[in-house]
């Protein structure tokens, strides 16, 4: 089953996530952090990606996932990461829960296991 935010851009959503960090206090280089964690890229890899409009199918597909992405547990919108079946999807399921947890105030060496 394709979802519809496999074919939206990456770009399209990132500024949602850096409002809702600036709103909870967070800056946009912890949001960064966090991406580069889960995904390998380094700062200009995210800026590349952002200055591209890549698709969140192919920006997961470029990604390296961090080996120890299994410890992300806990729900979003209702749903247990750990439980989504789709690959893709759950790596999006991911990223929310580590922007919500970044967000909720945890410290970064909480969020970023390992």
């Amino acid at each position: 089953m394709s979802h519809r935010i496999f074919t939206m851009s990456f770009a399209s959503v990132y500024p949602a996530y850096l409002a809702k960090m600036e709103k909870k206090g967070r800056t946009k280089a912890e949001l960064d952090e966090v991406i580069e964690w889960l995904t390998g890229f380094d700062d200009a890899a995210l800026a590349a990606h952002l200055e591209k409009g890549t698709t969140f199918e192919d920006f997961f597909a470029a990604a390296e996932i961090n080996p120890h992405v299994s410890l992300i547990t806990g729900s979003v919108c209702g749903v247990k990461v750990q439980e989504v079946e789709d690959p893709l999807m759950r790596n999006i399921r991911y990223l929310d829960k580590l922007v919500d947890e970044l967000a909720k105030g945890r410290p970064m060496e909480k969020v970023l296991r390992g």
